[in-house]
């Protein structure tokens, strides 16, 4: 087969938010409280949401940069390709690598929407989540039906409502949904709490896969504070081997059997290793952990 006929379907891509995104999304009474793009003192764009400054840090913007312009230093949207941000754009890019689908995680209101659990007034929360959603699924998507994979942020901070918010996804033909690789590290119940069963049967009743994606625990692996960035960098993918190992001795994967779990940027090649270590623990220790 040659490598031009080759369909690449990639399941690990990053949005950079527009600012006008919640601009069609919200109800009236909400819109003056939703996060807006300002322009900070050190002349980056910022995202301001309850007086709080997030910035579009340049890493998650490298698209068609070289490696030596690569870094965690706040940018404006006029320094990145427009197809970060511009879905027409974003299209053309696509279509320029030979990549036909695309499913794309968030960028400032974190992986599994920590921003808007932070968020004080719950009513305020659920309806910015969901102005998110809505633009994801309607408007990033929704341009060009076929080419995208929705993904949905979940309202973390109520298990009841992201069962819902799992079921009013799967309505607008939305199959799978965020969710942290350790929610405990964010304050909440862990995998093995029944905490969270309400989600894990939603996510079972309409075939939701939960997407697990490196720092969404808001964590990330610093074996020192004299270890250069690159240990750091390089031990990334070690939280979704943790992950694994979480969820396969859980009790998730016994009373929730049809839950289905993707590893996102986590690599494959520690896999074989970790299928051989999990044996050996079920054939020399089951008997005694039980």
């Amino acid at each position: 087969m040659n490598t031009d006929d080759l369909i690449l379907i990639s399941v690990d891509d990053h949005v950079v938010e527009p600012p006008d995104m919640f601009q069609n999304h919200l109800p009236a009474k909400y819109k003056d409280a939703a996060p807006r793009v300002v322009v900070a003192e050190d002349g980056s764009d910022v995202w301001l949401y309850e007086g709080q400054q997030l910035p579009n840090i340049g890493l998650n913007a490298v698209a068609g940069k070289p490696h030596e312009e690569y870094g965690i230093e706040p940018t404006t949207f006029a320094e990145m390709r427009t197809g970060c941000y511009d879905i027409h754009d974003r299209v053309k890019d696509m279509n320029a690598n030979g990549v036909l689908g695309s499913m794309c995680f968030p960028s400032f209101p974190q992986f599994c929407g920590q921003l808007f659990a932070r968020t004080q007034d719950k009513q305020v929360a659920l309806a910015m989540l969901q102005a998110y959603n809505d633009w994801h699924v309607d408007e990033w998507c929704g341009s060009y039906p076929g080419r995208f994979i929705p993904l949905a942020l979940p309202p973390v901070w109520d298990p009841q409502l992201m069962a819902a918010e799992v079921h009013r996804m799967a309505a607008k033909g939305c199959r799978a949904v965020t969710f942290s690789e350790n929610p405990e590290k964010l304050g909440w119940p862990s995998f093995h709490n029944e905490h969270w069963d309400p989600f894990w049967q939603a996510v079972s009743d309409t075939g939701t896969v939960v997407c697990l994606h490196i720092g969404s625990s808001s964590q990330l692996t610093i074996t020192s504070v004299e270890a250069p960035i690159n240990v750091m960098i390089s031990l990334q993918p070690m939280n979704l081997v943790q992950a694994a190992a979480d969820l396969l001795w859980s009790r998730v994967m016994t009373e929730f059997p049809l839950v289905r779990f993707a590893l996102s940027e986590g690599g494959i090649g520690w896999i074989p290793y970790f299928l051989e270590r999990v044996d050996y623990v079920y054939e020399h220790h089951q008997a005694w952990t039980g």
